[in-house]
């Protein structure tokens, strides 16, 4: 009965030390939590953004084959620098055609512009010349034969006569004199305004196939990096195809978002201090240059359970007050609040 007894003693001594040491380490515990609470600083409470970028496609309006390229992806390049070379056969026999059918025109406009050959001038002046003889000999004729038909010698026929041959001399001089006129004036205004219009649609289509065959060496519009090359050395290209994506160095800026109540102390043309994770925690001073509402079907955060209102997101946008190198879209930006 005794050895009972002193079973049941130690039993409850060790439920008591059990109890006693659960509630030590109980104590022990919400001890540390409370001086943590109290004494521990509380983690900054911040938004998460991300850069962004203008990024450039690079294209031409000559269609043919990619001959080489002069950079490739993650080069820095200068705005004036050439990219790559496009070669086209089919642009090259036009530009030929199209010389070819200029130096036709312009031929002919020369032509044209010379007016008529100095042997049919001649040839004309020689008909004025001789034009001009008979008028004398006739005029000289006509004058005896009227003397004479006034003293009587002559019938009045052959006055007449004389006088129909003294006309005739003078409308052929007139005639010879207006042939002589028309070869040295050459072709006339219509004839030549028409050659000219031809020489001037010959060289708009040169600068036509020119204008095309100026992208068979594409340029960089800006500086920037090489972001993307999309097709691969020899490779045909289209029209507007594009070739490659330039990113572009001054358009950078960072974008986050923001509930309504958090934007109180935020204003257009602020500038405020974000850190980018991927440069080693860097901070870096943006200026808030765009604030938005993102619209209902945006992310938003709903308090009427809580409060009176829904709260709205708004992006904001904000540019590098300076250059910061290794600053790339896609990167995390972080804001404090």
């Amino acid at each position: 009965m005794a050895t009972n007894d002193n079973n049941t003693n130690r039993e409850t001594r060790a439920e008591r030390s059990l109890l006693l040491v659960m509630c030590i380490v109980v104590a022990v515990v919400a001890a540390v939590a409370i001086i943590g609470f109290v004494f521990m600083n509380r983690p900054a409470d911040y938004i998460e953004g991300q850069a962004e970028g203008t990024t450039v496609r690079i294209a031409g309006k000559l269609p043919g084959r990619v001959v080489e390229f002069y950079v490739e992806e993650g080069d820095t390049v200068h705005a004036g620098d050439t990219l790559v070379h496009i070669h086209s056969s089919i642009v090259d026999a036009q530009l030929s055609e199209a010389e070819a059918m200029r130096e036709v025109a312009s031929a002919q406009n020369r032509k044209v512009d010379a007016g008529t050959r100095s042997q049919i001038i001649q040839a004309a002046a020689d008909i004025v010349n001789q034009a001009n003889a008979a008028v004398t000999i006739t005029k000289k004729t006509y004058d005896r034969m009227e003397r004479l038909f006034k003293e009587g010698v002559v019938s009045e026929q052959k006055r007449d006569e004389a006088k129909a041959a003294y006309d005739a001399a003078v409308a052929s001089k007139s005639a010879a004199e207006s042939q002589y006129s028309l070869a040295r004036a050459g072709a006339q205004k219509e004839d030549k305004e028409s050659a000219a219009a031809i020489v001037t649609a010959a060289g708009s289509k040169v600068s036509q196939v020119d204008a095309l065959l100026e992208d068979a060496y594409l340029t960089a519009p800006y500086d920037g990096t090489i972001d993307q090359i999309y097709p691969e050395a020899g490779e045909l290209v289209m029209i507007g195809a594009p070739i490659m994506s330039l990113l572009r160095t001054d358009k950078r800026w960072v974008t986050f978002n923001l509930r309504e109540e958090l934007l109180s102390d935020l204003k257009m043309g602020d500038e405020i201090t974000v850190t980018v994770p991927a440069l080693g925690m860097k901070d870096i001073n943006v200026k808030v240059y765009y604030i938005r509402d993102m619209g209902s079907y945006a992310t938003w955060q709903s308090t009427k359970s809580t409060g009176s209102y829904d709260s709205r997101t708004f992006q904001v946008k904000a540019r590098p007050t300076e250059d910061v190198p290794g600053l790339r879209p896609g990167m995390s930006v972080l804001y404090k609040h």
